[in-house]
């Protein structure tokens, strides 16, 4: 088996060396960002992302998740799932791991920006609007099945699951935006309501000042957290289920960590031409937090958010350490 994987990993590096290198890199001139993507970075970058490939089917096969199938997918289970068959690619969207600029990127590659080259000069809430993007579910049953092919890039992008969910809390229950006034007098409210024994008038009715251990309780009491519906708000969903991974086979599994990198492979690979992910992006401080608001937790709801989020951990290959300092045993 050893030897199949190793097979498996010298052709398919070796495709794309000699198949796409030897035609020269449209980006090694630079792009609109002044970031320059090389030949050996892009090695670099596949190497890495095959790994993770095998990694994660070799978890699937663990998770007894390998037997299913497109068929065993709803609509609601695709619909994070936006398809370009002109350039057959496909990006499974997690939402707090860079979906906004890569939903900028896909319009200016699916021709539906035309003022500028400035990805970032489109609007986030043009990016997120309904009905902007064809997704997998629009396709026939024949469609879909291609999509599955080796002809498509399947991309998806996921973040360690403890610092997207806190950069969940950051952007949607602690800040001031316009979204986070929302999801405070939506979800705030009713975790004050709930939780909070004695809470004052004023949280009661602005739900503005949910402390971080009030969320995590909150979403480890499912029958406040899923009420009335079977899945979490999709800022906080596992990812798993947002985009079933097991399922989709991703040929381009991209890490936060690594965002510029991975999205210029799944760039390359979909053939974008002088199209590049934009860098001009503020740096998230999420990851230097973590400790900040992880520490006071019990130790019983770190394990309980484990649970629910331990598909993700294992099919992605993130640990504990980063926030605990230690695994539990």
């Amino acid at each position: 088996m050893d030897q199949l994987v190793w097979l498996s990993f010298c052709i398919s590096l070796g495709l794309l060396l000699l198949g796409s290198f030897t035609a020269g890199l449209p980006f090694e001139d630079g792009n609109n960002n002044n970031v320059k993507i090389t030949r050996r970075s892009l090695e670099l970058t596949q190497t890495i992302n095959i790994q993770r490939q095998e990694y994660m089917q070799r978890q699937c096969e663990l998770l007894g998740e390998h037997t299913q199938t497109l068929e065993d997918l709803s609509e609601l289970q695709m619909d994070h799932m936006i398809v370009d068959r002109e350039h057959k690619l496909l990006y499974c969207y997690v939402p707090k791991v860079a979906c906004t600029n890569w939903k900028r990127v896909l319009m200016m590659l699916t021709d539906k920006w035309h003022n500028g080259t400035d990805p970032l000069q489109i609007p986030g809430s043009l990016a997120h609007s309904v009905g902007m993007f064809t997704k997998l579910y629009d396709l026939t049953e024949a469609e879909q099945q291609q999509v599955l092919s080796e002809d498509y890039t399947r991309f998806i992008l996921v973040r360690h699951p403890f610092e997207r969910l806190l950069s969940a809390y950051r952007n949607k229950l602690e800040g001031d935006s316009p979204s986070a006034r929302y999801f405070q007098s939506r979800v705030g409210r009713q975790i004050v309501k709930e939780l909070r024994p004695g809470a004052s008038n004023d949280s009661l009715e602005h739900g503005d000042d949910v402390s971080f251990g009030e969320f995590v309780k909150y979403l480890v009491t499912p029958e406040l957290s899923r009420a009335n519906q079977s899945d979490y708000n999709e800022h906080w969903e596992v990812i798993a289920k947002l985009c079933n991974p097991c399922v989709m086979k991703y040929n381009v599994v991209g890490k936060y960590d690594t965002l510029l990198d991975d999205s210029a492979l799944a760039l390359y690979l979909a053939k974008a031409n002088n199209l590049t992910f934009p860098t001009g992006h503020k740096p998230s401080s999420t990851r230097a937090n973590l400790r900040t608001y992880f520490d006071p937790l019990p130790i019983g709801a770190i394990r309980q958010l484990y649970e629910i989020y331990e598909e993700d951990f294992r099919l992605f290959d993130y640990a504990l350490d980063d926030v605990l300092g230690f695994e539990f045993g």
